[in-house]
């Protein structure tokens, strides 16, 4: 049994939810589709998660949003009238949405993912409907029903350990199972929305939870590329690489998963594979548990920018047993968290999202380091980036880190910060934000100057 999801951009429109259900009847192994809301037609389009959060906004703020809510009503009946499907599913699409708007507003953030867990689910409901229509015993599986149960953290719903075993009765059911993504339930039976990236966790839930041979990822590229290629021109394609390059990658900034979403496949032993919707013959990129290694120990470069750094300068803080841990529980009391925590003799440094920060808790901040901790200089700088090296031959390969450097300072760039991941998968490299498309166009010119295909 497969797994297949499908991302907004493959399901954006009826011509491309055809592409979809050509790709699922033609392999009977994929028994089970994990589909996205409606994503741009084109680039002048809206996601219809967006006319959603516009829906679930104007509503909140005014009492009513009809002019909003045709928009995605109207979206969805050209969906069907492409499909040949009849106006009751748009109906039936209409009700779900009136119903939610119905919902209790005094507590915005469950009333804004009820709003927004309609565009997964109303897709499902109308793919299922066309497969149906042409002859496929289908059927759409509501996540409650399917007994996908999360913690009741709205918009960080974490899957619970039962929801496993509940998802597993699912193999026992005919036909294809249309299960829509980014949401699940909490014991109590509220409505409960993933982080970013909540199509694909629930791929991978259910990946998991079926104990799928294969989870198909498809969306809208041949495969997973060594460098972003909106900088990079033409990088080459990644044949295979494991799960932990694929997470050091994504938690960097690579546009494929979001870094939490493969955990459940991989936690299972289950590979993954990405694949084009519009190009389903090629290859893609398979992500699985372990790999050989092709000559090039570096497998991909990723970057990500909005980064701030706490510089923190005091004599002899080596010697002061507690320093870190009292710094560190300054920022825990203002509810950041860190990402790399570099440090020397004398000084130390602590990186964190910019979007993490008010003016009014870096002044506290600064304020505790100075007066709690005694430091002789406290300040915060903004506008950084990270840059990662990622790949699992890095650790037997002498002089990766000299090759780096070597080649983000040809491109006249200033390194701010290096750090090593202790499973050596991952080299990462601070630098100023405006520097980040010349750094990578340098490293990538040093670890794929041949365009060979990544094994």
């Amino acid at each position: 049994m497969k797994v297949a999801k499908f991302g907004g951009s493959s399901l954006a429109s009826a011509e491309q939810i055809k592409k979809v259900s050509d790709i699922i009847t033609a392999d009977q192994e994929r028994k089970f589709v994990v589909v996205s809301a409606p994503g741009k037609r084109n680039d002048e389009d809206t996601k219809v998660t967006d006319l959603l959060i516009e829906l679930g906004e104007t509503f909140l703020e005014n009492g009513s949003a009809e002019d909003t809510l045709q928009k995605v009503v109207a979206r969805y009946r050209s969906i069907a009238d492409g499909l040949g499907l009849s106006e009751d599913i748009v109906k039936t699409i209409e009700d779900d949405l009136r119903s939610r708007l119905a919902y209790d507003t005094s507590n915005s953030g469950r009333f804004m993912d009820q709003i927004k867990a309609s565009g997964e689910d109303n897709n499902a409901k109308i793919i299922a409907r066309y497969l149906q229509s042409i002859g496929f015993i289908a059927d759409y599986i509501h996540p409650q029903e399917a007994g996908l149960l999360v913690s009741d953290t709205p918009g960080n719903a974490q899957i619970l350990d039962e929801a496993y075993e509940h998802l597993y009765t699912l193999r026992e059911r005919d036909g294809i199972l249309i299960i829509p993504g980014f949401f699940g339930f909490s014991k109590e039976g509220r409505l409960v929305t993933f982080p970013r990236g909540g199509s694909d966790i629930t791929g991978s839930i259910v990946a998991a939870g079926v104990q799928a041979e294969l989870y198909e990822n498809f969306t809208d590229v041949d495969s997973v590329f060594a460098a972003n290629p909106t900088v990079v021109d033409s990088p080459c394609s990644i044949k295979r690489m494991t799960f932990r390059e694929m997470r050091e990658l994504s938690y960097a900034g690579f546009g494929v998963f979001h870094d939490e979403a493969l955990i459940p496949a991989f936690k299972s032993n289950i590979p993954v594979c990405v694949k084009n919707t519009n190009n389903p013959s090629a290859s893609g990129t398979m992500i699985i548990n372990e790999r050989e290694y092709a000559m090039n120990p570096v497998i991909g470069i990723a970057a990500d920018k909005g980064f701030s750094t706490i510089y923190v300068r005091k004599y002899l803080m080596n010697r002061e047993v507690g320093f870190g841990r009292r710094l560190l529980q300054i920022i825990e009391d203002e509810g950041v968290s860190y990402e790399h925590i570099p440090s020397g003799i004398d000084d130390t440094s602590v990186i964190l999202e910019n979007d993490q920060l008010t003016p009014e808790k870096e002044d506290r901040i600064i304020h505790r380091i100075l007066h709690e901790l005694g430091a002789d200089d406290a300040y915060i700088e903004k506008d950084f980036a990270m840059i990662m090296l990622v790949g699992e031959g890095m650790h037997e390969t002498v002089g990766i880190a000299a090759r780096a450097t070597k080649a983000i300072s040809e491109q006249d760039v200033n390194i701010e910060m290096i750090n090593q991941g202790s499973s050596e998968v991952s080299l990462s490299f601070g630098i100023h934000d405006a520097d980040v498309d010349k750094a990578i166009r340098g490293l990538y010119e040093e670890f794929f100057s041949t365009k060979e295909v990544l094994q």
